[in-house]
Protein backbone atom coordinates (compact mmCIF):
# COMPACT_ATOMS: atom_id res chain seq x y z
CA UNK A 1 0.00 0.00 0.00
CA UNK A 2 1.30 3.79 -0.46
CA UNK A 3 1.73 6.03 2.42
CA UNK A 4 -1.00 8.54 1.14
CA UNK A 5 -3.83 5.45 1.17
CA UNK A 6 -2.86 4.65 4.99
CA UNK A 7 -2.53 7.98 6.34
CA UNK A 8 -6.73 8.59 4.88
CA UNK A 9 -7.16 5.87 7.69
CA UNK A 10 -8.06 6.05 11.18
CA UNK A 11 -5.81 5.22 13.99
CA UNK A 12 -7.89 1.48 14.25
CA UNK A 13 -8.10 0.92 10.99
CA UNK A 14 -4.23 1.37 10.86
CA UNK A 15 -3.18 -1.00 14.31
CA UNK A 16 -5.79 -3.68 12.45
CA UNK A 17 -3.27 -3.17 8.87
CA UNK A 18 -0.29 -3.32 11.14
CA UNK A 19 -2.22 -6.62 12.76
CA UNK A 20 -2.93 -8.43 9.32
CA UNK A 21 0.26 -7.16 7.30
CA UNK A 22 2.38 -9.49 10.53
CA UNK A 23 -0.14 -12.35 10.04
CA UNK A 24 0.51 -12.34 6.31
CA UNK A 25 4.14 -12.05 7.17
CA UNK A 26 4.44 -14.87 9.21
CA UNK A 27 2.21 -17.18 7.07
CA UNK A 28 4.71 -15.96 3.89
CA UNK A 29 7.98 -17.26 6.26
CA UNK A 30 6.28 -20.29 6.85
CA UNK A 31 5.93 -21.46 3.37
CA UNK A 32 8.99 -20.10 2.63
CA UNK A 33 11.17 -22.69 5.16
CA UNK A 34 9.24 -25.46 3.23
CA UNK A 35 10.20 -23.62 -0.14
CA UNK A 36 6.72 -23.02 -1.37
CA UNK A 37 6.97 -18.84 -1.70
CA UNK A 38 5.38 -18.00 -5.41
CA UNK A 39 6.48 -14.47 -5.25
CA UNK A 40 9.60 -14.04 -2.55
CA UNK A 41 9.45 -10.66 -3.32
CA UNK A 42 6.26 -10.14 -1.61
CA UNK A 43 8.13 -10.85 1.84
CA UNK A 44 9.97 -7.49 1.17
CA UNK A 45 6.64 -5.79 0.51
CA UNK A 46 4.91 -6.80 3.72
CA UNK A 47 7.68 -5.47 5.67
CA UNK A 48 7.73 -2.26 3.93
CA UNK A 49 4.26 -1.56 4.80
CA UNK A 50 4.37 -2.73 8.39
CA UNK A 51 7.31 -0.31 8.45
CA UNK A 52 5.12 2.35 6.99
CA UNK A 53 2.38 1.72 9.05
CA UNK A 54 4.17 2.13 12.18
CA UNK A 55 6.01 5.09 10.66
CA UNK A 56 3.01 6.72 10.43
CA UNK A 57 1.22 5.69 13.77
CA UNK A 58 4.73 7.11 15.62
CA UNK A 59 3.85 10.46 13.77
CA UNK A 60 0.36 10.55 15.19
CA UNK A 61 1.78 10.31 18.79
CA UNK A 62 3.89 12.32 18.44
CA UNK A 63 1.48 15.43 16.91
CA UNK A 64 -0.39 14.41 20.51
CA UNK A 65 2.10 14.63 22.82
CA UNK A 66 2.59 18.03 21.24
CA UNK A 67 1.12 21.39 22.57
CA UNK A 68 -0.68 23.88 20.31
CA UNK A 69 1.99 26.17 20.07
CA UNK A 70 4.43 23.21 19.39
CA UNK A 71 2.17 22.12 16.16
CA UNK A 72 3.32 24.26 13.73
Amino acid sequence: MKATELRELTTEELHQKRGDFREDLFRLRMRKAVAQVENPIRLRQIRRDIARVETILREREGNQDRGPEEAG
